[in-house]
């Protein structure tokens, strides 16, 4: 659930810190009080876009924080997978700061992604808003929805077949590209014969090319290396040489040994740097006894390396490269030279994918139907008791073998039909916004004991609702949050009387500058945020008692679901 939020320098709110509780968290406030500034920085905490305009006015930076405490196994298990620490007390904490050209995120202490925020927010909070009504109604959401539902089944059998249709597309461009007639087989045959012969007959061996690159250097500089070497010699061996100074050197210090404990330890040192050098002397000498310069295998290491390095610009980067290519070439060609068996061969296959394609497709349609039959017949009765007259569903499945994709043949359309008489019709042709609002809300009820997901966040979905409705809608929420943790913005008095904690979202001038503050209403302020709620000019004594009136009949039905 989520615990607490804290909110600094963002648009209106100068600080603030909110602490919230389990059940219905409800907030309430006058139209450009800020409301949508404080669900919009639970957004920013969550990785939605920044604005630099976000940052109020005068300050560095903006600073949103989220602490929240997984609810299950399975929240807290993806939390590890991602490497991100809880707290001793079992908490986490989300953390965004926005500068105004970039912003930094953390999530348990360590540095995240804006798409690792969303991706370790979106196990922990769900949020609704208007716009998700919208997207409702969009076809491929709903083929979504339904395969949301169905879960691990549908997810298995889409992961396969993601697979399968990747390996029949590319069978399919092979048999469809790979066609050839005589004459471009005899030209494609012709030119793979004279590239593997060119291949072979350069008789390649493994590592050839580096060896010949170091003998290269060796002889293409044998003169540098010849004078050098010799220069060294000359001065490591000779009468006037540092060996030669070095052994009278020692032979003075060796006169004196014995006498004093500190000279014989460099004596001793001096001796190893005598034998150091004599043995430098024997080496370098045997070295250049050894190097020659021979022109004609120069010449032929030349010829060596433009032929391997030839064979590298048409065939690949190493000699390793080369051999790989051949091979590939090798297999064209013996495709070529029998190519009506590997035309066949190659057929088969691609038969045999699509038949398997169908296969998943129609396992995936039939979990899909399964699937919709379900949801459709628990959000029917939750549309019910959300006050639709009723709520006639069906989902409109349409399985085009000749249209398949990655995500199957499948298209749907959800039909309804909310009024008795009136025949199903398309979800898009007919909801209204409060209607939306309200399958949402049924759906959200549908999905809670489904969902690993404890904390959702209504954004005004109630829009569109008045009267009885709303009094269904408040009943439902309150229902959906006994088993949930719910932050819910309201305009509706019905819905902000069901709130286990009621935060008022107020906007004052303080030192000359509008700020937006958030505080948790006492039951006497509650009533009175009701009331002001219920549309009166003036707040009488009338209407505070419906208000109070309000208050306890939410209370009577929220200890009804507590039975």
């Amino acid at each position: 659930m989520l615990l607490s939020l804290h909110v600094k320098n963002l648009a209106l709110i100068e600080e603030e810190e909110v602490v919230f509780t389990d059940g219905l968290n409800i907030m309430t406030g006058e139209t450009g009080a800020g409301k949508s500034v404080i669900i919009g920085s639970v957004n920013l905490a969550l990785g939605a876009k920044a604005d630099k305009s976000l940052i109020r006015t005068g300050a560095e930076y903006a600073l949103v924080e989220l602490v929240f405490r997984p609810d299950t196994q399975q929240q807290t298990e993806k939390l590890k997978e991602m490497d991100l620490p809880l707290e001793d007390d079992g908490s986490i904490l989300i953390k965004r700061k926005i500068y105004p050209g970039r912003s930094v995120c953390q999530a348990g202490g360590e540095s995240v992604t804006t798409k690792q925020l969303r991706e370790a927010a979106s196990c922990l909070i769900d949020v609704y808003g208007q716009r998700d009504n919208h997207a409702l109604l969009k076809r491929e959401a709903q083929l979504s929805l339904i395969d949301e539902y169905a879960g691990t089944p549908a997810d298995e059998v889409k992961q396969k077949l993601e697979e399968v249709y990747d390996r029949y597309v590319k069978l399919r461009d092979e048999w469809e590209n790979g066609g050839l007639n005589a004459a471009e087989r005899a030209r494609e045959t012709d030119l793979l014969s004279y590239e593997i012969r060119e291949i072979e007959e350069a008789s390649l061996k493994a590592g050839e090319d580096e060896e010949l690159e170091k003998e290269y250097r060796k002889l293409s500089n044998f003169r540098r290396i010849s004078e050098a070497a010799g220069g060294a010699y000359s001065l490591a061996d000779g009468e006037s040489s540092a060996a030669s100074m070095v052994d009278r050197a020692l032979r003075g210090l060796l006169q004196v040994g014995g006498l004093d404990e500190k000279l014989d330890e460099v004596t001793a040192q001096l001796s190893d740097i005598d034998a150091l050098l004599s043995d430098f002397g024997r080496t370098l000498s045997d070295y250049m006894e050894e190097l020659a310069f021979d022109p004609a295998r120069l010449e032929e290491i030349e010829g060596r390396l433009n032929l391997i390095n030839r064979l590298k610009e048409k065939y690949g980067r190493s000699i390793a490269d080369i051999e790989k290519e051949k091979a590939k070439k090798q297999e064209r060609l013996d495709a070529l030279l029998d190519y009506e068996t590997t035309r066949a061969k190659l057929k088969k296959q691609l038969d045999k994918t699509h038949a398997d394609l169908l296969s998943l497709c129609e396992r995936l349609s039939g979990i899909r139907k399964e699937a919709a039959d379900d949801l459709l017949g628990k959000l029917s009765g939750a549309l019910l008791d959300l006050n639709f007259q009723q709520a006639d569903l069906a989902a409109d499945l349409v399985s085009s073998p000749e249209h398949i994709g990655r995500n199957g043949y499948d298209a749907v359309t959800l039909m309804i039909s909310v009024n008795p008489g009136e025949e199903r019709r398309p979800l898009d042709e007919i909801a209204s916004g409060g209607e939306l609002s309200r399958i949402m809300l049924g759906l959200k009820t549908v999905f809670a004991g489904k969902d690993d997901i404890h904390s959702f966040i209504f954004d005004e979905i109630d829009s569109g609702i008045s009267g009885q409705t709303a009094w269904k809608v408040a009943e439902k929420m309150g229902m959906l949050s006994r088993d949930h943790q719910i932050l819910c913005i309201t305009h509706l008095p019905q819905i902000a009387a069901m709130a286990d904690s009621h935060f008022g979202i107020m906007k004052s001038v303080r030192e000359g500058r509008t700020v937006t503050h958030i505080q948790r209403l006492k039951e006497e302020e509650s009533v009175r945020e009701l009331a002001r709620l219920l549309g009166t000019a003036d707040i009488t004594d009338t209407t505070l008692e419906n208000a109070r009136d309000l208050h306890r009949q939410a209370g009577r039905v929220k200890k009804s679901f507590d039975r």
